[in-house]
Formats: structure tokens, sequence, C-alpha cells
């Protein structure tokens, strides 16, 4: 299973265009060789760094959204795709874009392929919670790494 992104390369720099000092939209990003029997398909996106200070894990969560069909080959830039969107680390649905208070950060883009068609989850769900669903049904996950300092 793949995840790229045409305006960015894995480990390269996410455009301003897609950070809180541009637009603040999601990139387009593209999905392939997704597991044959792929019944849903997961994507999250975080910063694992993250001042201790401003969050003691080091992690902020900016876009989880579960329950993507499985057909699902691309998100287009600034739309939220088919699925469930959960909330963010700010606390609001879908996309927040990279806005790092101190230093580069990397911003990973995981993509996970599921054997369930549905979590059954609220939309309120924590990572915790979406990760704790996901547990004995992931078939193949792939992560797209962009980076980005203010």
């Amino acid at each position: 299973m793949k995840i790229t992104s045409p305006v960015f390369k894995h480990n390269q720099s996410i455009p301003a265009k897609y950070t809180c000092d541009g637009e603040n939209i999601n990139p387009p990003l593209f999905i392939s060789d997704a597991p044959e029997n792929t019944k849903s398909i997961v994507l999250i996106m975080e910063d694992p760094d993250v001042p201790k200070n401003i969050r003691p894990d080091g992690m902020w969560d900016h876009w989880l959204v579960w329950d993507m069909p499985p057909a699902t080959a691309e998100i287009l830039e600034g739309r939220e795709p088919q699925g469930m969107m959960g909330k963010n680390s700010g606390g609001e649905k879908g996309y927040a874009g990279p806005c790092p208070p101190d230093r580069e950060h990397r911003y990973f883009f995981k993509l996970v392929a599921l054997d369930l068609a549905s979590l059954a989850l609220s939309d309120s769900a924590s990572k915790a919670e979406l990760e704790k669903a996901m547990e004995g049904h992931v078939l193949a996950e792939a992560h797209l790494i962009g980076r980005y300092q203010r």
C-alpha cells in the first residue's frame, strides 16, 4: 500500500499553503495498492515533535479519518474525504494544518487498510479509541512524512 502527494515528496517540506501560515487546507493525497480484501481505510495525520510543555506526550493529532471506502484512490486538495472525521488535538473535526511553535516538525500521514467496513465509532472518538478499534484488523500500513518549519 502507498500514500503519496503531488505537492511534496516523502521527508520533504510541506508547502505553506497547507499550513496555518497559508490556506490551512489539506494537501492532495494519492492512495494505491491497498490489499484486495480491504474493507475500509483509515488516515491519521500526526506530529510527534510537539514540545512536552505543550503536550506531555509530545504528540499532536492533526487529522483523523476512518471508514473511508476501500476504493478511495485520491483525497482532493482542500476536500474532506468520504468517511468519519474525528476530532484533532485542537478539538475540531477535520484537517488542521502544520503550525509548529518552535522548529521544524515532522508530520506523519499514516494510512491503514482494515478488514472491517466500519469501526462503529462516534465522531467524538479520540485517536486512542480509533487505534484500539483497529487492533487485530490491520491488513497493511503506509506512511508519508512531510516537514514544516515556520
